[in-house]
């Protein structure tokens, strides 16, 4: 069993989650982050109680500095930070370049300190995009990059498959897998809020006034941070190479808006009814940053399996509707949506 385990990104919504879980479990944990005055005293808060098994240090994706130290004395790592953005930003290159240098430099740097096993925290994005043909995916898919996809997509495609062959040619002994998460749900700990919660924040609280004729896939953070947790612990030849999609079930938007209404009625005063009609989505695109990535997603099905990673790593998934019952709650919980 791992002693030590790097969590890169531990301010971010997934990052938190595997860094929470594996102190649960009595791991001490190294975490990195984009500037340590400045998020140190967030981490220290969410676990008063960590002491010296939560070492915090300063490292970017795009630079040496910081990860060397990071990775000493570390047993596996669980690379989760990776630039995702809410709207699409007008050159690839600001997703792209950093998501493959950043998990290029992370597995260098693991091997030279002597790691043995490396998660990459990957998406469901580098499996279920550019097949036009096809409305169910699993571990066994990829994306197809030259059917042209957006830049947020193209960057976790291209980060997977830079990782994967780089572990590979250049350290074959680590034991590497990826997991792949579908739009993540769940418990929030603060107002940084992931791209998935942020829109279900704003159903809840009527910033959607009219529901936009897409769908996604769901899972739990909880959910993404066990198979974070498990992939580090479970033994090298079941998890060698693998990939574990994180998913549940497809849902519509409006089927979102309905379980809200339904399973949290005291909080659906604002949510709404009706669909906003394609023409309209189109229309307001070029103005509205967050509708850019729904327009090319109107009415398109991509139902992605997670029975692979149940079955491997050997647990449940959260029922989807009680993961958005509790993102709901712990929404106005927080404060982050006032009714």
């Amino acid at each position: 069993m791992a002693v030590t385990v790097l969590v890169t990104g531990g301010t971010g919504y997934i990052g938190g989650e595997v860094i929470d879980q594996l102190l649960a479990r009595g791991y001490s944990v190294n975490t990195t982050v984009r500037n340590k005055k400045k998020s140190e005293l967030r981490l220290r808060a969410r676990w008063p109680d960590a002491g010296e098994r939560l070492k915090v240090f300063q490292a970017d994706l795009m630079s040496d500095d910081g990860w060397a130290e990071a990775n000493a004395g570390c047993d596996a790592v669980a690379h989760v930070a990776s630039p995702f953005p809410l709207g699409v930003p007008k050159d690839k290159n600001e997703l792209v370049v950093p998501a493959r240098e950043g998990t290029l430099r992370a597995l260098r740097f693991a091997k030279a300190a002597g790691v043995t096993r490396f998660v990459q925290t990957s998406s469901a994005a580098a499996i279920a995009y550019g097949h036009p043909e096809k409305d169910h995916f699993d571990h066994t898919d990829w994306t197809n990059l030259d059917a042209g996809v957006p830049p947020y997509i193209e960057s976790k495609t291209v980060a997977e498959r830079a990782a994967r062959d780089w572990a590979a040619e250049n350290a074959p002994g680590m034991v590497f897998c990826s997991v792949n998460p579908v739009a993540v749900f769940g418990p929030v700990d603060n107002d940084d809020l992931s791209t998935s919660t942020e829109m279900l924040k704003q159903i809840i609280d009527g910033s959607i006034p009219l529901l936009p004729n897409m769908g996604i896939s769901v899972c739990d953070v909880r959910d993404v941070g066990k198979a974070h947790v498990l992939a580090i612990e479970a033994p090298a030849d079941r998890i060698r190479g693998e990939r574990f999609p994180t998913a549940t079930k497809f849902m519509w938007i409006s089927e979102m808006a309905e379980a809200v209404r339904r399973r949290t009625p005291e909080f659906a005063s604002n949510v709404a009814t009706k669909q906003m009609p394609d023409w309209l989505v189109k229309l307001l695109a070029p103005f509205v940053p967050t509708l850019k990535q729904v327009r090319s997603e109107l009415g398109n099905v991509r139902e992605v399996s997670g029975t692979h990673t149940e079955e491997v790593l050997g647990y449940k998934f959260i029922d989807p509707e009680q993961t958005l019952e509790d993102t709901a709650r712990s929404l106005v919980e927080h404060g982050i949506v006032k009714l």
